[in-house]
C-alpha cells in the first residue's frame, strides 16, 4: 500500500499530499484544530505550541504531548542566543506542515525548525544562519532535566492526574541526543531545570533525535536506538510518509473537487490521532494501577468515548478491526486494573468526563460487527458494574450515590427547578445534573449493556437492562413535542424552553446542546421516539422544524448559553457530536431524499479547506469522522446495530481496501453537485428498495452501484417495510 496515488485525469498524486493539517486551526467558538505531526495511532505527536493558527508567534514545541488537548510534555526552542529568549514568543513565516513534518522560519533570527516523528521518537532540524547554534530545553512541568557532559541529555517530567477519582500520578522520560559536540549551561526555571545547548560558532545547522517512554530513561535511549539509529532526517521523513500513505491510501476516492479531496484526506488523517499505542517493547506503563506490565498485545490509551463511539470507532471498525479489538481489550484491562471502565481513558487514566457508559456502545458495535477478539465476559463485567454500581453524574465517576438510586427506581434523574439550590454534595458545581441528557444516555447504552448481555447468555440481565432502556420515554412531554426536564415529585419543570433554558450551558438539564438536539438523541429506539412525537408524518414536520426553528435571539445571546452549540442551521448544531446522526434520521422515516440534501449541503457549508474548515471542537477524530462517512456515502446511526445508512456520496469512485485483502467499491453514476439525489442501488449485482445495508454486506468486499439524479426518487426507501431497523425490541444479531 505504501505510495498508493489519486489518478486525477493524467496526474497521479498520493492521498498523504491532499493532506493539510492547518485546516480548522481557527476555532469556530471554541478551541482550534492542533497540526499535529506523529505517525498514526503512534506515542510522539508535536505541533508547535500557539493559540490558534492565526496567532504569529510560536511560545515553543513539545517533545509530545499528553493527551489530545490536554496538554504537552518538555519544552523546546531554538534561539540566537539573545538575552530573554526563555520567555519570549517568536514571530514565525514559511510555515509547511504535513502529517509527518513540519517546517517553520522564525522572522528575526531567520532560524529553521523542521521535525519528522517515529513512533516513539522525535528528529529536529535546525538551521542557524548567523552561524551560532543555541537550543533551549526546559521541562514544562515539575520534573528534571540533565547531561552526560557530552552530547546526550535525559529527563522526566510528573503527570498528575485530574478530576475527583484519578489514579494519581505517572511519569514522561526522554533521552535524546545532538549531532554535534554541544556547550550546555543549566539555570533553574518554574519547574526544574533550563538547559541552555550551544554547538560551536560556524555550525549553520543542528540535530536533536530524542526518545520517549513512559516506563524509564533506559527504554527511552531504547527506542531511539531502534528508531533513529542514525543521522537521517530525510530517510526519517520518508519512512514517515510513506506510512501515513499506506494509512490513508486505504480509501481511494476518484472525482469531486480537489476542495473535497483535501476536505476527505484531511479528516481521514484527523481520525489517527487517536487512540496511541503507548507499548515499548512488549511492555507498558498503566496509570490505572500505576505499574509496568509485559503484554504481546499493545496497549491504547486517549479516548473521549463520548465523542468517538459515534463515529470515529465504527470507522476504525470498518477499516482495522485488529487494532479496534486490541483498543477494547485494553479497556478491559483498565477496568481489571481499576476496578472501573473507563469514561475517557487518557495517559494518566480515567477522565472523569462528559456523561454516558459508552464502552457499552462501542463494545456492542464491535461485537455485532462480528469482532470477539477480546475477553467481552470481563468487559461486560465492567460495564454492567459502571451501569448498576457507578454513578451516572456528569464529569463524576465511582461509587453511586442517591441520584442514581433515584435514576434506578424512577426511571429518570431528576432535575432542579430554576433556582433551586442543590443539594446532592457529589453533582459537579459547573456541569451540574444535565438532568435530561443523562437519563437518554442511560437509556441508549444500557440497550447496548443488554445486547451483550444476550450475547453471554445472560437472560435475567437482558431483560433488566431492555427495561431500562425505555427510560429515555421518561423525559417525553408528548404535549409539548419535546424532551423536557422534571423533578423529584414527577412533575414537569416550568418555566422551560426547549431552546434556552438550563443555565450555564444548559447544564442543568442538557450536554453542550439544547433542548432540540436532545429530542433526537435516541439512537437506539427511533421508531419508538416517533410515536412519541405523534407518528412518522408530525417527527417528519418536526426534523424539517429542525432546520428551520429560529433562535428566537441574537447569537450573542445564544451562544454565551451553548458556546458549544455551532456550526447553526436553525436550532440544528453541526459542530457538536449528538447531532451527527440527526440528518440520517429521515432514512428512518421514509424520506431518505431529504437526508442525501441536507448532507450535502452540511458538508459543503461547514467543512471546507480553510482555516476556519471546522464547525465546532473536534475531539481527536470524533467529527472527522462523520465527514469521512458522509462523503463516501453511508453512516453507523446505532453504534450497537450492525447497518449503515446511506447518503448521498461526494465522490464518483470509492475504493476501500478493507484488512482482510478484499475491497469494497462504490461506484456513483451520474453523479455531481447538482445530481445528489439517489436515483437506485445495487448491491453486489442486487437491487435494493432500501436506504441501508448490513456490515456483513461489505465486511468480506463487495460492489455497491448508485445511480444518481438531479431530483429525488421519493419511492426509494419510502416503504416501512424497507425502513432501517430501529426499535427496543431489535436482535442486532439478525443483521
Amino acid at each position: 500500500m505504501a505510495g498508493a496515488v489519486l489518478f486525477c485525469g493524467t496526474a497521479a498524486r498520493a492521498q498523504v499530499d491532499y493532506v493539510d493539517p492547518l485546516m480548522g486551526g481557527q476555532g469556530f467558538m471554541l478551541e482550534p484544530m492542533r497540526p499535529t505531526v506523529s505517525l498514526p495511532n503512534s506515542m510522539v505527536r508535536v505541533y508547535p505550541v500557539r493559540k490558534d493558527q492565526l496567532d504569529d508567534q510560536i511560545r515553543s514545541f513539545p517533545l509530545t504531548i499528553i493527551s489530545h488537548r490536554l496538554g504537552e510534555l518538555f519544552w523546546l526552542m531554538p534561539s540566537d542566543g539573545s538575552p530573554g529568549a526563555w520567555d519570549r514568543p517568536a514571530a514565525y513565516d514559511q510555515e509547511m506542515e504535513t502529517p509527518y513534518y513540519y517546517s517553520t522560519r522564525f522572522d528575526a533570527s531567520l532560524i529553521q525548525t523542521e521535525f519528522t516523528p517515529t513512533a516513539q521518537c522525535g528528529y529536529f532540524r535546525f538551521t542557524f544562519p548567523s552561524g551560532k547554534p543555541v537550543v533551549l530545553l526546559a521541562n514544562r512541568r515539575d520534573g528534571e532535566l540533565s547531561t552526560d557532559g557530552g552530547n546526550c541529555i535525559s529527563g522526566t517530567e510528573r503527570i498528575t492526574g485530574e478530576g475527583e477519582r484519578s489514579p494519581g500520578v505517572m511519569h514522561a522520560f526522554v533521552y535524546g541526543e545532538f549531532s554535534a559536540p554541544v556547550t550546555i549551561q543549566t539555570s533553574a526555571g518554574p519547574n526544574g531545570k533550563r538547559l541552555a545547548i550551544s554547538a560551536q560558532d560556524g555550525q549553520k545547522v543542528l540535530e536533536f533525535r530524542y526518545g520517549v517512554s513512559f516506563i524509564s530513561i533506559e527504554q527511552a535511549k531504547k527506542n531511539l536506538r531502534e528508531q533513529i539509529p542514525a543521522w537521517a532526517f530525510d530517510k526519517v521523513k520518508r519512512n514517515a510518509r510513506d506510512r501515513w500513505n499506506e494509512v490513508l491510501g486505504q480509501i481511494q476516492v476518484e472525482g469531486g473537487t480537489p476542495e473535497q479531496k483535501r476536505v476527505f484526506y484531511t479528516s481521514l488523517y484527523r481520525c489517527y490521532e487517536r487512540m496511541v499505542n503507548i507499548t515499548e517493547d512488549g511492555k507498558y506503563y498503566s496509570a490505572f494501577d500505576q505499574q509496568v506490565h509485559q503484554d504481546a498485545r499493545p496497549f491504547y490509551v486517549d479516548n473521549w468515548l463520548w465523542d468517538t463511539y459515534r463515529a470515529l470507532e465504527p470507522l476504525q471498525t470498518l477499516l482495522n478491526p485488529e487494532m479496534e479489538a486490541d483498543k477494547i481489550q485494553s479497556y478491559v484491562r483498565m477496568h481489571e486494573q481499576s476496578g472501573w471502565m473507563p469514561v475517557f481513558a487518557v495517559l494518566w487514566g480515567n477522565h472523569e468526563c462528559m456523561t454516558g457508559n459508552h464502552a457499552a456502545a462501542w463494545m456492542a458495535d464491535v461485537w455485532a460487527k462480528g469482532i470477539t477478539n477480546f475477553d467481552l465476559k470481563t468487559g461486560y463485567a465492567g460495564v454492567r458494574k459502571n451501569s448498576v454500581e457507578g454513578t451516572w453524574l456528569p464529569w463524576r465517576r465511582g461509587p453511586k450515590c442517591s441520584l442514581d438510586d433515584f435514576l434506578g427506581e424512577h426511571g429518570y434523574l431528576p432535575a432542579l427547578r430554576p433556582g433551586e439550590t442543590e443539594t446532592v454534595d457529589r453533582v459537579h458545581p459547573r456541569e451540574r445534573r444535565q438532568a435530561i441528557s443523562v437519563t437518554e444516555a442511560q437509556s441508549y447504552d444500557d440497550w447496548c449493556t443488554a445486547q451483550l448481555a444476550r450475547a453471554l447468555g445472560k437472560d435475567a440481565d437482558h431483560e433488566f437492562f431492555l427495561k431500562r432502556a425505555g427510560n429515555y420515554k421518561n423525559v417525553f412531554r408528548q404535549e409539548k413535542g419535546h424532551v423536557w426536564p422534571k423533578d423529584a415529585d414527577g412533575k414537569w419543570i416550568e418555566p422551560y424552553d426547549p431552546g434556552f433554558s438550563g443555565g450555564q450551558g444548559g447544564r442543568d438539564y442538557t450536554t453542550e446542546n439544547n433542548g432540540y438536539t436532545y429530542d433526537w438523541d435516541v439512537q437506539h429506539d427511533l421508531q419508538g421516539l416517533f410515536e412519541l412525537m405523534g407518528g412518522r408524518d408530525k417527527a417528519e414536520a418536526k426534523l424539517d422544524q429542525l432546520f428551520r426553528e429560529p433562535l428566537k435571539r441574537s447569537k450573542y445571546e445564544f451562544w454565551a448559553e451553548f458556546p458549544d452549540a455551532s456550526g447553526l442551521v436553525g436550532q440544528f448544531s453541526m459542530g457538536n457530536e449528538p447531532s451527527l446522526h440527526i440528518p440520517y434520521i429521515y432514512n428512518y422515516l421514509g424520506a431518505p431524499w431529504k437526508a442525501q440534501k441536507r448532507v450535502r449541503m452540511l458538508l459543503d457549508t461547514w467543512f471546507t479547506d480553510t482555516t476556519l474548515g471546522m464547525p465546532g471542537d473536534e475531539d481527536g477524530g470524533g467529527m472527522s469522522a462523520f465527514v469521512v462517512f458522509s462523503m463516501i456515502g453511508f453512516y453507523p446511526v446505532t453504534p450497537g446495530v450492525p447497518i449503515y445508512d446511506l447518503c448521498s456520496p461526494v465522490f464518483d469512485r470509492i475504493t476501500i481496501r478493507l484488512h482482510n485483502g478484499k475491497t469494497l467499491q462504490i461506484n456513483c453514476r451520474n453523479n455531481s453537485r447538482d445530481n445528489k439525489y439517489i436515483q437506485s442501488v445495487r448491491l453486489n449485482g442486487k437491487t435494493l428498495n432500501q436506504v441501508w445495508f448490513r456490515h456483513a454486506d461489505i465486511v468480506n468486499g463487495g460492489r455497491l452501484e448508485l445511480q444518481m439524479g438531479n431530483t429525488p426518487n421519493k419511492k426509494l426507501g419510502a416503504d416501512p417495510a424497507n425502513f432501517p431497523p430501529s426499535a427496543m425490541t431489535l436482535d442486532p444479531r439478525s443483521y
